[in-house]
């Protein structure tokens, strides 16, 4: 009988050592670290490349608790900008400015890349399908306690 619990060590396993290899990756190529291109990435998407902090903490693959703190080293270097939310003072919008959409323009070849090599050259195109579509399944079943679905 395989182990119950052989999925989800071997996904903490490739998490520990693929995600930390990533961050020195986009580091040493762009100064850039992975918590950084995170939110970079969420603010770029988003409509009018803005979020508020809670929406963003919601969305980025940061702490809730972390995520004003890496939005105030952005806004430090130049690549987010925070406005008044005029429709509730008590909170702001993070904005990716103009150099902060350049600087995530130039780190995306080196994290695809990073991803590829750690990851994906790794699985076949099936296997690639059948895990996202695995943990596809445990995301969309949301958090054990029923309290909604997990935070992406």
């Amino acid at each position: 009988m395989t182990d119950p619990t052989a999925a989800w060590s071997a996904l903490l396993r490739v998490h520990g050592t693929l995600v930390p290899a990533l961050d020195r990756e986009l580091q040493r190529t762009h100064g850039l670290p992975l918590t950084w291109y995170d939110v970079l990435a969420e603010l770029d998407g988003a409509p009018r490349r803005r979020m508020t902090m809670s929406e963003l903490g919601n969305v980025a693959m940061v702490s809730r608790s972390r995520v004003s703190r890496v939005v105030d080293e952005l806004v430090a270097a130049g690549l987010v900008a925070k406005e008044s939310n005029p429709t509730d003072g008590r909170s702001a919008y993070a904005v990716v400015t103009t150099a902060g959409r350049r600087r995530l323009r130039q780190a995306r070849p080196s994290y695809l890349a990073a991803i590829e090599r750690g990851f994906t050259a790794k699985l076949s195109a099936r296997e690639a399908e059948m895990v996202a579509r695995a943990l596809g399944k445990v995301l969309a079943a949301g958090e054990p306690d029923g309290a909604g679905a997990y935070r992406r």
